[in-house]
Parts: C-alpha cells; structure tokens; sequence
C-alpha cells in the first residue's frame, strides 16, 4: 500500500526522534512541518529534508496530507487535534489526549461522527521490554495478579529543560507528563481502571529555570508536582503509584506487578526495551527474561505505523484514542480524589485492554 502523507505540528524537542525514526518507518512520509514560530519549521524542515515549512493554518488545509502527527505542548493538543479532524485528517498525538476531559470526549465523539481515527502516545508498551512483560503474564509465570506498584519519582524538568514553563501549568506536572507512560503499561497488563483514591500537593509554589537562555527565571507552579494514589482495577488488582517532581534520590522500581506465584519487575515504561526481571514464590534470584520482540531503542513513531496500519487494513489500533481517554479520566480522577477525600469511580473502567486477557479469581 501507499505509505500516509504525514504532517508534523510542533517542532519542539520531542519532534527530533520523530523525524529521525521516520526515515526508518515505510508505512508514511513526513511531507510537510508547522510550528507557531515559523522559523522553528524551517529549521526542522532544513535539518531533516523535510520538504515543506509551513504554518499551522497552511498545512492542516492541504488535501494531500492524510494524518497529523500532533507534537505540541499539552495545553494545545485539543485544539490541534479537533481542527486536524474538522480538516477530514487522522490524528496521533503525543500524551495526554488532552488537558480536560471534556476536550477528551470531544475528540473522541468527532472522530467518530466523521469516521476518523485517532490516536496517542505512549507506544512504548509496543515496544520489547512491555511486550514480553505481557507474554510473561499470559504465560502465568507469576500466577494470578494480585497487586502491583508503580513509581516515577525525581527532580522537575527545569533542571534541565530550556523552556520547562508547561510542566507547571494544568496540564503538566509529574502525573500528566509521566502518568500515561504507567497507566498505560498498567492497563496493558491489568486490564482497566476501576477506581481511584488519592492525594496531591504543590511543592515548592516557585521553581527556578536551571539551563539556557531562561536561567534564573522563576515559574509560578500552577500544578501539582507530588501525586500519591491507589489504583482499583476492574479484574480486581490493587495497584500503588506515586508520580513526583520533588524526590532528588529514590531505589523504588519503575512498575512491579505482585502474582499469586510470584513478581514481575517491569522495565521503564518510558523507553521500549528492557530488562524484564521475574522472581518466583520460593526463589531467592531475579530470572531476567529474554527480549524476543523488535523495537528496544528509541522507537517513537511506532504508534504511527500501527495505527497507518489499522486504517489501511480496518484492524483494530492498540494505542488508540479510546484507551488514551480512559488514561486522561484516571489522571483528572487523582485531582477529583484529592480535592474531596473521596474514592472516585470511573465511567471508562468498560475500556478493554488492547493485548492481553486473564481470569481473575
């Protein structure tokens, strides 16, 4: 089949693996790149031969480019995306789907009425490392999953991040940053999310710019950067996870799923490879697994290929739209939790896990 003409909008940090892994990716062509600083574009364009720079505006209204790829900042990502659908184009978008979960049902419902797909990131878990956890739990190597734990705890981007503002806007923060890197790998394996009960805090109100042009600049923190939650799956599951941007040194893992016959150690749910680690009831050693899928570099964009390839084949798409709006309710119920004191029930738990089916008992 043909490969997609691709549009990129937002030429920020995140767009370089985009545009390297490309020339790697058959399934589409990036023809044409926007950014609201036009020079911004060029200068991608220039540097990856890319071969139009346009504004946002000139290229979402080209009728050759059949799917954006939408790389803007959080705050953006709704209106990119419902435009790009308002244009009769396919979205993929990096996470979150978007900041409110209005805007989230409202994407979803406009790709439907207008026969789109959409889709977001993350698409590590496409990657070795997650693929072979979710064939480590199929295979019942740890027995009935029974709890699990999940921890991204360090220093916020401002350390090292030249224009770190939109991490401390709503929207930002550890959890809508890095949240759906986890809740995504943890619906994978566990399935949906029935409930949340949590707590968040902003600590310090102020952070100082630390790199670049913008050093010593002070960021007024409109967000939390401290979550602590427990996570009701519906298959029965209890899972812990605590995102932070206040923790200058922590030992904790990544992601742990705890079975009734033993533990999985999960790899970093923010790259694709590995090492997957099992310790099973009785034994005194972590077994590393072998990684026997593609994909443990640097792989972003495969998302992209998997969903060019459901449109083109009418198959369903693992990282799909429907599954990045039952992340975003998980992240606005963590906010809902803390501000009542109450567990909060979600109205997507209905959600299918993508690739993996288990008996709970």
């Amino acid at each position: 089949m043909e490969p997609f003409k691709v549009g990129i909008v937002g030429c920020g940090n995140i767009s370089d693996i985009y545009f390297k892994n490309s020339i790697s990716y058959a399934a589409f062509d990036i023809v044409a790149c926007a950014d609201i600083d036009i020079n911004r574009a060029k200068r991608k364009a220039e540097l990856y031969h890319i071969p139009l720079a346009l504004s946002v505006d000139e290229l979402l209204d080209r009728p050759d480019i059949d799917l954006i790829i939408n790389l803007t900042p959080p705050q953006s990502h709704a209106d990119i995306i419902i435009e790009s659908l308002l244009h009769d184009k396919h979205v993929y978008s990096e996470k979150p789907l978007a900041v409110s979960l209005d805007d989230g049902h409202k994407i979803i419902n406009l790709a439907e009425e207008r026969n789109l797909h959409v889709g977001a990131a993350p698409d590590t878990f496409l990657g070795a490392g997650i693929q072979t956890c979710l064939d480590v739990m199929q295979q019942g190597m740890i027995g009935t999953p029974v709890a699990g734990s999940a921890y991204m705890m360090k220093l916020g981007p401002e350390r090292w991040h030249a224009d770190p503002e939109f991490f401390y806007q709503e929207g930002g923060g550890p959890l809508f940053d890095m949240g759906p890197y986890y809740l995504t790998t943890l619906i994978q394996l566990l399935g949906p999310i029935r409930s949340v009960m949590a707590k968040a805090k902003i600590h310090p109100s102020e952070r100082r710019i630390m790199k670049g042009p913008k050093e010593g600049n002070v960021i007024d923190v409109k967000t939390p950067t401290h979550y602590s939650g427990v996570l009701e799956f519906a298959k029965g599951p209890i899972v812990s996870m605590t995102m932070s941007f206040d923790v200058p040194a922590t030992d904790m893992p990544f992601i742990e799923i705890y079975g009734s016959e033993g533990t999985l150690k999960v790899p970093d749910p923010n790259t694709f490879g590995g090492p997957v680690l099992v310790k099973k009831k009785g034994e005194e050693k972590w077994e590393e697994v072998q990684l026997t899928y593609p994909h443990t570099e640097n792989s972003r964009g495969l998302g992209v290929v998997h969903m060019v390839d459901s449109i083109q084949k009418q198959t369903p798409f693992e990282a799909d739209g429907q599954q990045a709006l039952h992340v975003l309710e998980v992240m606005h119920a963590f906010h809902e939790s803390s501000a009542s004191g109450k567990q909060v029930l979600l109205l997507s738990a209905d959600t299918p896990s993508s690739l993996l089916e288990w008996e709970s008992k």
